[in-house]
């Protein structure tokens, strides 16, 4: 009897053992532990900006809180997508991470289907210490969800020379309507042979910076209904592209390498596009002191329009797992309020901060010798505050596959109002 009795409880034992070593591994899978845990796990992609970024990040927490250990795990940004979709779809936290990094134009998405999937970080940051536009996407139903990091603020980047040839000054380009632009492109053009600017058919992010620029987007501000067929600015940013193209100042690529060698070249005279495109210009050293950077052309029709806009960026977001209270203490005092880290950000990655703060401080306030001592990062500083805030929704890339059809519909002579209209038509019959 007292064998049988002694093999029970081995067997119990043993038991145990088991199933506590198999939470124990879903746990870490998942960042391990409980809300307070020790360990957190950070997903992000592009190795030479957010990775980069997150280990600046790491060694500002640790030197505060040297027994948690931060785990940082890099995918591509699509792979991100995917695993997340996967895992919240099936309602597993297993091996999701405590934190992750999320494309602004793709955050609502995630908010509005799994809201209960993510934390609630408004006692942890304050969102007016960040640039307002950055609040659209990183907040849902009065709560603020994410924790901004870079801008994607756009600027204008001009080939000096170029202009001076057509007999421009810099002056001359300052408070830029698009209008105003076509006509100088066509001057450039005729006095150089080069063209004013490179665009990518399938890619409408120049449409986006123009309808930004007058607070107007896809959507309505409720972040799900379309708002295209009797949408002014993006009537009007139609227009003018198309009015771009028929100017013959549009050098046409296929892809981002094309976009790219026709910058390093010097094929083109102008690119208005986000701040990051930055250290592709400066790639090319030798055209050292032939740029500058100057503030966004406006839409000419649209009152509200105004010469700041964005392209890009993307905010950290805590998930709804064991660590999530020391995923979310790790934000708050790095990317939520470190000031002095974003320098270090700004001059080992070249990543812009929207936290207002940092703004002030010396890295930010630094000429830039490339583009001939002008204060870049200031003037960025500056045109990041002035962004238009809109609510991005859930749905910017499926509405941009509709309008990349539809505007080669109206290049080729399909009216405007038709090609708005069944946008409008194709937007609400995807999404409902």
């Amino acid at each position: 009897m007292k064998k049988v009795m002694v093999l029970l409880l081995t067997c119990m034992v043993l038991l145990a053992a088991c199933s506590s070593g198999g939470k124990d591994k879903e746990q870490a899978a998942s960042g391990g532990g409980d809300s307070q845990s020790k360990e957190i796990t950070i997903w992000a992609w592009d190795p030479k900006f957010n990775i980069a970024a997150l280990d600046i990040a790491k060694e500002a927490y640790n030197a505060k809180h040297p027994d948690v250990k931060v785990n940082i795990v890099e995918f591509a940004q699509a792979d991100i997508i995917q695993k997340l979709n996967t895992g919240l779809n099936s309602g597993t936290t297993k091996g999701l991470p405590n934190v992750v990094l999320i494309e602004d134009y793709r955050a609502q998405g995630f908010l509005q289907a799994y809201p209960d999937s993510f934390t609630d970080l408004s006692g942890k940051i304050k969102a007016d210490d960040f640039a307002e536009y950055k609040i659209g996407p990183t907040s849902y139903n009065g709560k603020q969800y994410g924790v901004p990091f870079d801008t994607g603020v756009a600027g204008l980047y001009v080939r000096k020379d170029y202009i001076e040839q057509a007999g421009y000054k810099l002056e001359d380009l300052q408070n830029m309507d698009w209008k105003q632009y076509i006509e100088l492109g066509k001057k450039v053009k005729e006095k150089t042979g080069k063209n004013m600017i490179s665009l990518d058919p399938n890619d409408l992010g120049i449409l986006r910076m123009m309808i930004q620029s007058a607070g107007s987007w896809y959507l309505k501000s409720d972040g799900t209904t379309p708002d295209l067929k009797d949408n002014a600015a993006l009537k009007e940013a139609f227009s003018l592209y198309k009015e771009l193209m028929e100017a013959n100042i549009v050098k046409v690529n296929a892809d981002w390498s094309q976009f790219i060698a026709s910058i390093n070249n010097g094929d083109v005279a102008t690119v208005p596009t986000g701040n990051w495109i930055t250290p592709s210009v400066k790639a090319e050293a030798s055209q050292a002191g032939k740029w500058a950077i100057l503030p966004m052309p406006k839409l000419p029709a649209t009152p509200n329009s105004v010469h700041a806009t964005n392209l890009g960026g993307s905010s950290w977001y805590v998930m709804n797992i064991p660590g999530s209270d020391t995923a979310a203490d790790f934000l708050a005092e790095t990317f939520g309020s470190n000031a002095d880290m974003y320098q270090t950000l700004l001059t080992k990655v070249g990543a812009i901060g929207t936290l207002k703060e940092a703004a002030k401080g010396e890295a930010y306030t630094q000429p830039d010798d490339f583009f001939g001592g002008q204060h870049t990062v200031s003037d960025f500083a500056k045109w990041t505050a002035e962004i238009p805030k809109v609510n991005y929704g859930t749905s910017t890339y499926a509405i941009e596959d509709i309008l990349v059809v539809e505007m080669q519909n109206y290049l080729n002579g399909k009216s405007l109002d038709q090609v708005l209209s069944d946008a409008q038509s194709q937007a609400e019959a995807q999404i409902k």
